[in-house]
């Protein structure tokens, strides 16, 4: 749940939330709550592993949010709530944490849950030889003891503004199954065993996931019987079958939303949704390419994008340029940084200084001989990242940048190109985590093979920046070293940040219990169900 919550609100008490944040359900029925009924979804990735340890996509998070637990999560209205952990103690000086976890609770093969469970798992993401992209906030944990076996407590060597929640961005392991094993290689990557709401049924590759509903879950069986994640890697497929019945829930992109979803047969059978995604899409370039190292380059391609064409002409109004890596409104969000209105003649001037000249009259700006030539990547099955590239395509083409767009299966776009960098630039999306910690996404130390820095951004004022938000608790004053780090951003610019889409969920409407907050849809899965009599699938 932890990890749904994060991908869909995706991915804030600490943010607050905008006016634009209300959901709005088209239409809904009624019905007493009753057990049973599956819930079929469409995802157009497959997951890469169901190891928490070792997952970076979304698609595998999603299905491991269900299947494991952390100690902590957010709430409805992204307050932290225990998970794991009933309850918690903070010292006074902010540097231990000691955790009083639930009794009771069991692995899914029923051995019993324990707090050398959670030791294990945070020796396994410190461990060097754990390729995880996500140790670094543990390894500013000082000491960390098992009290008792439902004690669990940790301190810090100095205060870390995100060290409570993060125990709600790690899913406890199995100490029992993993314990002296080669984490690379286990076969809990295909067969996970959590403590989560459901529990792993089968995995065919390409095609599904299926989970079921893990009737000794200390917080009470799930409502429904069953998920199948299903793999359509095409978005007009996906919402054919969604049509003809054979899935349940989406999310739908913009056309379908505005123009394929308002006649009467529709509403009868679906409730869709629209609120400000916690998200943002945008073109990242390799800085360790030759052609991306000077930043009048990389400003003058920013220029070059009329980003008001994107978000009216590919998401039909239904989102918003970004400027940087946080979602406008929320507190972390500076909106005085340098913006880069559709300019193309600036950026033809910025090219020029930087060297790039048309020397040969062939319409393509060359420099030592070499045309200004790159191949964008994108993955495949999201239709707005492949739209977007083909119209940022065109308008580089008229300031005589030459362009290539090419379009990857999810698994081989990250395993192929983006995780060893074998890539120019790319368009991607990042969910906004809720605390605006950018410490693996944006310092220089996260630059590594498999790690979330892929496009080799480094500057010493930002990693100075980075590590003094994260070790300041107070939010006025952090927010002053975070308006500066996206000042710094907006100048060197890494990515151009594109947009910040609206999320458009929609769900057939036999399923009950949805209740629309500022966490999204998904925060009380566990607690939708469908009425005995509109139920559609026998367990």
């Amino acid at each position: 749940m932890r990890t749904l919550l994060l991908t869909m609100a995706l991915i804030l008490t600490l943010f607050g939330c905008d006016r634009r944040e209300t959901l709005h359900p088209v239409e809904s029925h009624k019905g007493p709550v009753a057990y049973g009924d599956t819930i079929i979804e469409g995802t157009i990735g497959d997951a890469n592993t169901l190891l928490p340890v070792l997952a970076s996509d979304s698609a595998s998070s999603e299905i491991n949010g269900l299947v494991y637990s952390s100690l902590v999560r957010y709430d409805k209205d992204l307050k932290i709530k225990g998970e794991l952990a009933e309850s918690w103690e903070i010292s006074a000086d902010n540097l231990t944490i000691t955790f009083h976890l639930r009794p009771g609770v069991t692995w899914h093969d029923g051995t019993p849950f324990t707090a050398e469970d959670v030791l294990f798992t945070y020796r396994l993401y410190i461990d060097p030889k754990t390729p995880t992209a996500y140790a670094e906030q543990y390894r500013q944990v000082a000491t960390a003891e098992v009290l008792d076996p439902t004690t669990f407590r940790v301190s810090y060597r100095q205060p870390l503004a995100k060290a409570l929640i993060s125990w709600g961005e790690i899913s406890v392991l199995p100490r029992h199954l993993l314990e002296g094993e080669d984490v690379t290689k286990s076969p809990l990557a295909r067969h996970p065993v959590g403590t989560g709401p459901f529990r792993f049924v089968e995995w065919k590759p390409g095609e599904k996931i299926v989970l079921e509903a893990n009737p000794d879950y200390f917080e009470g069986r799930p409502y429904l019987d069953r998920v199948v994640y299903r793999i359509i890697p095409d978005e007009s497929t996906m919402f054919l079958e969604l049509q003809a019945g054979g899935l349940d829930t989406m999310g739908l992109n913009p056309i379908q939303y505005q123009t394929q979803t308002d006649s009467p047969a529709f509403k009868r059978q679906f409730v869709k949704y629209r609120y400000p995604a916690f998200a943002y899409t945008y073109l990242g370039y390799n800085l360790n390419r030759p052609l991306f190292q000077d930043k009048r380059v990389r400003q003058a391609l920013s220029y070059a994008i009329n980003k008001k064409e994107i978000v009216e002409g590919v998401l039909l109004g239904l989102g918003q340029e970004a400027t940087g890596p946080y979602k406008p409104g929320t507190w972390p969000y500076n909106p005085a940084v340098k913006r880069y209105p559709y300019n193309p003649e600036r950026a033809r001037a910025l090219l020029a200084e930087a060297g790039w000249t048309d020397s040969d009259g062939d319409g393509i700006l060359d420099k030592d001989g070499k045309p200004f030539a790159f191949t964008i990547v994108t993955n495949q099955g999201n239709d707005q990242r492949v739209k977007s590239g083909e119209i940022i395509q065109r308008r580089f083409r008229e300031i005589g940048v030459d362009v290539k767009l090419r379009v990857i299966e999810w698994a081989s776009f990250l395993n192929e190109f983006i995780n060893p960098g074998n890539f120019d630039a790319t368009i991607l999306g990042w969910t906004v985590p809720i605390d605006p910690d950018g410490y693996n996404v944006w310092h220089s130390s996260k630059t590594g093979p498999r790690e979330l820095n892929f496009v080799g951004f480094k500057n010493a004022e930002v990693d100075e920046l980075l590590e003094k938000g994260r070790r300041t608790l107070e939010t006025a004053e952090r927010k002053k070293y975070y308006d500066r780090f996206q000042e710094i951003l907006a100048e060197e610019q890494p990515y151009t940040f594109l947009y910040v889409p609206d999320a458009l969920p929609v769900v057939a409407s036999r399923f009950q219990g949805i209740e629309p907050a500022p966490a999204g849809i998904t925060y009380n899965f566990i607690r939708w169900y469908v009425p005995k009599e509109a139920q559609k699938y026998a367990r």
